[in-house]
């Protein structure tokens, strides 16, 4: 058991610390070749940049180990990589596969059919991304800046900073659970990917309850969460596997009375690029 305990002293923090850049490399060089991030869950790189961030600000606090302060440094950096490459191959709404399969699943109805305040996160320019991230990046260090010099508060701030980073990245599973779930399909999505979260789940395990250094109880209690949202991922990748997603069907338009629109032989309307026939209200002369 000693072996092993040391054995895991020295492989796990060199395996957190780099999966996150092989595992991530490959779904980037992926979108990059195929020019889609269709299947690709944007919410992905949102959970892992603001854990990251977090994790960052929470590291003078609660000096962890020093191989997961690295870990949080190299997320980020292969997640704004990840970021760029998939806004920039966004595939457009009426791509076949269904809205499912898109990044941006849900835009319409929101997470569970809940809208999204200001369809955060779902924005169809670059920009407010980019703002987005840097926004918090200068608002945490305002406040590290501000609170640092009283021990009393800031030990608690610190403590806060954690479980909020810690918290967020525990979810990190949940968009791709559900986008699997909602299309039926693990098209897109790399195994190496899924590989990479269920190896580093086990040996981050074992590593946590094993270690002789500094790991707080935060970081054990999400990994236990996202442990078992990793794992049920897997189940929907052997169930699933890279079948086509489930097409929604599109509905009819209506007439601006409210009655759905019939079309036929002797209908007026012309035809939409989709093949739907516009009213005769809509018509232009």
């Amino acid at each position: 058991m000693h072996f092993f305990t040391t054995l895991a002293g020295y492989a796990a923090p060199i395996f957190l610390i780099i999966s996150p850049i092989l595992s991530y490399s490959d779904q980037a060089i992926s979108m990059h070749k195929s020019r889609s991030s269709a299947g690709f869950s944007l919410d992905i790189p949102l959970i892992m940049l603001v854990a990251s961030i977090f994790r960052v600000f929470y590291y003078p606090g609660a000096k962890f180990d020093t191989a997961l302060l690295i870990q949080s440094f190299c997320n980020i950096f292969i997640q704004i990589i990840l970021l760029k490459i998939a806004l920039d191959h966004r595939p457009p709404p009426s791509s076949k596969g269904g809205d499912a399969a898109l990044p941006f699943a849900g835009a319409q109805d929101g997470f569970g059919g809940f809208q999204r305040p200001y369809n955060f996160w779902q924005w169809r320019s670059p920009k407010p991304y980019w703002q987005f991230l840097l926004s918090l990046f200068i608002s945490l260090t305002i406040l590290e800046l501000l609170i640092a010099p009283f021990q009393s508060v800031y030990s608690r701030y610190s403590a806060l900073i954690g479980y909020i980073g810690l918290s967020v990245e525990a979810t990190l599973p949940l968009p791709q659970l559900v986008a699997n779930a909602r299309s039926r399909s693990c098209k897109g999505f790399r195994f190496s990917v899924l590989a990479s979260w269920l190896i580093g789940d086990a040996m981050k395990m074992f590593w946590f309850f094993t270690s002789t250094s500094a790991i707080p109880w935060a970081f054990k209690l999400c990994g236990i969460f996202q442990a078992a949202c990793d794992l049920m991922i897997g189940i929907q990748y052997w169930m699933y596997g890279d079948e086509q997603p489930t097409i929604k069907t599109q509905q009819a338009w209506p007439y601006s009375g409210g009655k759905p629109h019939l079309g036929g032989p002797y209908s007026n309307g012309r035809q939409t690029p989709t093949g739907r026939r516009t009213p005769l209200a809509e018509k232009t002369i």
